[in-house]
């Protein structure tokens, strides 16, 4: 009884100081982990267009590293800079252009507005009754909002800083990844069939094609839209055309369209009197904003063959539940779970079958 006591004191402390090793740990890896996770879902979903790559450039992994690690740098780094510099050096117009608004009458509604089926008359009512109070009316209405929006311009501003030391951070790990990927797949995958056997493994495996399947189908789709959007921001004359493409591109991130951006674009076309170009953006826009309905589908289906609504659920979820890296986590929680339940019931099935 004596021996048994000991055993269970010795491996219940053993437990306890692999716990406190795991946390300490984390607790020092924390400030890069953001950095660790961008860099690991780069780098599974670029990793075939590394190996095709190396190929190319005589077999050789560092330079096939090299080169994608610069293309990191002047995909994340160098627009984060120019979107810097280009707030920093527009500010005075900024401000400049909403003080104008306030001496620019709303003009009445066009007349097509009102022939557009169901929402065309309250839209043009709505219209007209806000161009009949001027712009004054309009502006007590978004007063309240406008201390909380200027708020959080000035703290987004601040955090650019953080922001490119995070995309460098990113880079540099990204580039270690690249380098010793194929000694990184092999020590997860013993590791995930030590923890659960061809199971984990199989986890493993899923969560890669996950991970794919996203960046493939949210990423690049929202790439698209914000390019196809920012060109016809850019060509009817639109001001400030490459912020509001930077913010297009996040708001299709967050699976939220770039309907919120092109919308009052096309709205601010109209009330300068630029129907002809307001109509063609209008035009434009509702292109852009029905795309991803098939452009997104096709991308996940090539990588990961996963349940739509299942992918559009773990992007919105993980996006609230861990900010922007959860559009890639909460994908690949869902997915490796779903995949996991229908093995787990198939099993079932077999052993009562």
């Amino acid at each position: 009884m004596e021996q048994i006591h000991r055993d269970l004191t010795r491996n219940t402390l053993g437990v306890l100081l692999i716990l406190g090793m795991i946390a300490a740990s984390f607790w020092i890896l924390r400030p890069f982990l953001p950095a660790i996770v961008w860099a690991t879902m780069i780098v599974v979903s670029t990793w075939p267009l590394l190996l095709r790559l190396q190929d190319r450039l005589w077999g050789r992994r560092a330079l096939a590293a090299a080169v994608m690690s610069l293309a990191l740098v002047l995909i994340f780094v160098v627009p984060l800079l120019l979107a810097a510099v280009a707030i920093v050096g527009n500010a005075g117009r900024f401000v400049a252009w909403v003080q104008s608004l306030a001496s620019s009458p709303l003009p009445p509604p066009p007349e097509w507005l009102a022939r557009l089926p169901v929402l065309g008359s309250p839209a043009a009512r709505l219209w007209a009754r806000e161009a009949a109070n001027g712009f004054e009316g309009l502006s007590a209405k978004v007063a309240p909002y406008a201390g909380a929006a200027t708020s959080w311009f000035i703290a987004q501003i601040g955090g650019l800083g953080i922001a490119f030391v995070q995309f460098l951070l990113t880079a540099v790990f990204a580039a270690i990844m690249y380098v010793g990927g194929e000694r990184a797949v092999k020590g997860i995958l013993r590791f995930a069939h030590r923890l659960a056997g061809e199971r984990g493994e199989i986890s493993v495996r899923l969560a890669g094609r996950a991970i794919r399947g996203v960046s493939m189908g949210v990423v690049v789709t929202a790439i698209a839209q914000a390019g196809l959007g920012g060109v016809g921001l850019a060509v009817c004359g639109v001001p400030f055309a490459v912020i509001l493409t930077a913010v297009m591109f996040m708001l299709c991130i967050a699976q939220l369209g770039p309907g919120l951006v092109l919308a009052p674009a096309v709205i601010w076309m109209y009330w300068g009197g630029n129907t002809v170009w307001g109509s063609v953006l209008l035009a434009w826009s509702l292109v852009v904003g029905i795309m991803d309905n098939f452009l997104r589908p096709v991308l996940i289906r090539r990588s990961a063959d996963l349940p739509l609504l299942l992918v559009f659920i773990g992007v919105i979820g993980g996006l609230i539940a861990f900010g922007l890296i959860g559009i890639f986590v909460g994908p690949v929680v869902l997915a490796v779970t779903y995949t996991l339940s229908q093995a787990w019931v198939a099993e079932e099935h077999r052993s009562v079958g």
